[in-house]
């Protein structure tokens, strides 16, 4: 019984002295895969490389790449090209040659917006002429002039037009139509002739059925003005009909009728601002 438990002792006590083998071939197996990994970090891709250094070196356009010694713009903190030029200061107040900060942040305007303002200029202008000429002819409570939204409408009295009941103009109302069709030529926009009329049905012996087809004459009669008389392009207007549809006032009073009865004339804003 003493010998088995002595050879027992001494069997433990041998595996014990062996057991530091297991921890240092550990240890060896992490070295190994440590300097695998570091192996692997250190291997270089040359044609990724060569990509990289050529995209920095056409970048800064510096003669030659800064990867490769080259004289870029990092190098001796220059900032020095090929022809030894001096380096000109970003911060430069606009003394010197180079732009300023503030004229790098200016944008020209685009071809729609010089197109929109160039279109507005000719619209002020436009406006500002049949005004001067509706206030030197006191023609005030026949010719009106606003600027809108769509447009500058010149809306024109019936009584200024037209006889009652009739779609032919009065030959009193040449002098201030042809004046209109002088600022059209060449205006650049289109040009909306409307015709309108009151609620009160035309009479019985009216050459025309009914008030549509009254103001469509009418809108008719002033866009053949401009046409035959004043030979402008057919292609710059559109006319229109529209009766009692779109009152400018109330009908139930003859002030407000008066006003109905109409020529709207619209030169059209082709475009609108970029926001």
């Amino acid at each position: 019984m003493r010998r088995r438990e002595r050879r027992n002792r001494r069997s433990g006590g041998h595996e014990s002295r062996d057991r530091w083998m297991i921890t240092y071939a550990d240890l060896i197996t992490l070295l190994l895969i440590f300097f695998v990994i570091l192996f692997a970090m250190s291997s270089l891709d040359t044609e990724k490389y060569n990509i990289v250094t050529g995209s920095l070196s056409e970048t800064f356009k510096a003669g030659g790449s800064i990867l490769d010694g080259g004289n870029g713009i990092l190098e001796g903190g220059q900032g020095k090209d090929n022809s030894g030029a001096k380096p000109t200061s970003s911060n430069s107040t606009g003394n010197g040659a180079g732009s300023t900060a503030g004229e790098d942040d200016t944008e020209s305007p685009s071809a729609r917006e010089q197109a929109f303002r160039e279109q507005e200029a000719k619209l002020a202008d436009l406006m500002g002429v049949i005004t001067k000429y509706v206030k030197d002819n006191n023609l005030g409570d026949q010719i009106f002039v606003a600027d809108k939204p769509q447009g500058i409408a010149i809306t024109l009295s019936d009584r200024f037009l037209f006889d009652v009941g009739k779609a032919d103009l009065k030959p009193l109302s040449f002098p201030a139509l042809r004046q209109l069709g002088s600022l059209f030529n060449g205006i650049g926009a289109t040009i909306s002739i409307e015709g309108h009329t009151d609620n009160i049905p035309v009479s019985a012996g009216s050459r025309y059925n009914d008030n549509w087809e009254l103001s469509g004459a009418r809108a008719l009669s002033v866009l053949r003005f401009f046409l035959n008389t004043e030979g402008l392009n057919p292609a710059n207007f559109q006319y229109a009909g529209y009766a009692d549809t779109r009152p400018a006032a109330n009908n139930t009073t003859p002030t407000g009728r008066q006003k109905n009865r109409r020529v709207a004339i619209t030169v059209l804003r082709q475009l609108q601002a970029e926001e």
